[in-house]
């Protein structure tokens, strides 16, 4: 078990499995809100393909939960809408 945070809260998951399926099994199904209108999404295909489960993790935004292994202290939070391109481009922190 490793220990992750989602907005927060604090979680010990089963070591191995993806950021998506970590917090879907703890009851979170929101990751992000869509560009145009801001609506919740949420993982849909689990395999890469939809883009529906991007989360910012460790600061660093646009990261597809679904590909993305858990490992100890991983900080993750909803991806608000688009993020920056300045963000993109430097890897550091998506500007809210």
């Amino acid at each position: 078990m490793v220990r992750i945070e989602f907005e927060g809260e604090t979680f010990q998951v089963p070591e191995g499995i993806s950021v998506a399926a970590a917090l879907l099994s703890n009851g979170r199904g929101a990751f992000r809100t869509s560009i145009v209108g801001g609506a919740p999404r949420a993982p849909y295909c689990m395999m890469g393909i939809c883009f529906e489960c991007l989360v910012e993790i460790d600061g660093i935004p646009a990261r597809q939960g679904c590909m993305t292994p858990v490992r100890s202290g991983m900080i993750i939070r909803r991806q608000p809408g688009a993020p920056s391109l300045k963000a993109l481009a430097s890897g550091g922190r998506n500007e809210h």
